[in-house]
């Protein structure tokens, strides 16, 4: 029911909002707390740690809770957090209430997802899901940037507060509109574990890995690579944000429809850009509007990567949709923690020139795990025929 997926979707921009409206602020709150760049960094990457570390585990855990209850949970610990943020604690205590929600994030997402398609055709789930995972391209379009501008305004305390907001308007629209959604057959954990012994969900769990490693170790610090590599002051880059997302919702719609014929097909189209990004932000140098352009080409290709991911490796274990998906977000935010490590240990020793060239590397590691699966699947064609 459509329904359903657009309250899921209202609901992921608050998460969205939170995990990475702090990208866009990273350079006024390490000056803020005296901090270099990369370690300010461990705001966000500590936040997808946590995700990948727990987010199977309390998925298995919250199995046979009732739907609502635990979207209602998870926005309401979104909202605290963010509400304490906002106040600018010390760095430590930030942390903390940074990295809390993470561990709802995962269950958040992989319920909503559930939740969208429970009463969908088969022909209808993957357009559904793209519905739900719109929330992370609507967040980059509308609060992601809006609360970087409202930072350069006044303060980087103030983009906390547009999450906060965010999640309150969330928590409101789920408890009205979304009914009572009891577990009615909780699955045994045996029977959701065994996908773990798939060959294909295991290649399909790396290419998830190596492709959000990839795009994340570039956007985890779009406002620093476009203001030291490219020159763009603070108002430049809410607008660069802003672009990057409003091209991604169009990018979100074309692969929903396009996984509905084409799974692995789409997920190499748009996997292209890790490789195609860094070449284009090489050769349009210091040019302004070629580097816009290749901007509008990035928020394409890039958007839709955990709709991708997250239907890539559901498509390897269909039978276990909320353990797979729980499974797609611990992993694709497992490379967010690597790519953001990586990225900020580059810029620290480098220069932030060079990591977009971090992505071309693990897009060819993602492409390398796709052929493999590739090869697995028509052999098991061959032995089935025979």
């Amino acid at each position: 029911m459509k329904k359903y997926a657009y309250i899921g979707s209202l609901g992921l921009i608050a998460v969205i909002t939170t995990e990475f409206g702090i990208i866009g602020i990273l350079p006024q709150v390490a000056e803020h707390y005296k901090i270099s760049i990369d370690k300010a960094g461990y705001l966000l990457s500590a936040f997808a740690l946590v995700i990948a570390l727990t987010g199977p585990f309390m998925t298995l855990l919250t199995s046979g809770i009732d739907r609502k209850k635990i979207m209602i949970a998870s926005i309401f610990m979104f909202l605290i957090t963010g509400m304490v943020s906002s106040f600018s604690p010390p760095f430590w205590l930030l942390m903390i209430v940074r990295v809390l929600p993470a561990f709802l994030q995962p269950v958040y997402i992989a319920t909503a997802l559930s939740v969208a398609v429970s009463q969908a055709g088969e022909d209808k789930k993957n357009e559904l899901m793209s519905i739900v995972f719109n929330g992370v391209t609507i967040a980059m379009v509308t609060t992601v940037p809006f609360a970087t501008w409202i930072s350069g305004l006044f303060s980087w305390e103030y983009s906390f507060m547009i999450q906060t907001v965010v999640s309150l308007i969330a928590l409101v629209v789920i408890q009205l509109m979304l009914p009572s959604i009891p577990v009615k057959e909780k699955k045994s954990y045996g029977s959701q574990l065994t996908i773990l012994k798939k060959p294909l969900f295991i290649l399909s769990t790396l290419t998830n890995f190596f492709m959000i490693t990839a795009w994340f170790s570039t956007y985890s610090y779009f406002a620093d690579y476009l203001s030291k590599a490219k020159g763009m002051n603070t108002s430049m880059i809410s607008y660069m944000l802003l672009l990057f997302g409003i091209i991604g919702i169009l990018a979100n719609w074309i692969a929903g429809k396009m996984l509905n014929k084409n799974v692995a097909g789409t997920t190499a189209f748009f996997l292209s850009g890790t490789v195609l990004i860094p070449i284009l932000f090489y050769v349009s140098d210091g040019n302004l509007w070629a580097t816009i352009v290749v901007i509008g080409i990035w928020g394409f290709l890039y958007s839709p990567s955990f709709l991708n991911a997250s239907t890539y490796m559901i498509s390897s274990a269909p039978h276990a949709l909320e353990f797979a998906n729980s499974l797609a977000t611990s992993f694709g935010n497992l490379g967010v923690t690597l790519g953001t490590t990586l990225g900020g240990w580059i810029i620290v020793t480098q220069g932030a020139q060079y990591i977009p060239w971090i992505g071309l590397v693990f897009g060819l590691l993602a492409f390398l795990m796709m052929m493999l699966r590739g090869l697995i699947e028509k052999r098991t064609r061959e032995l089935s025929a025979c």
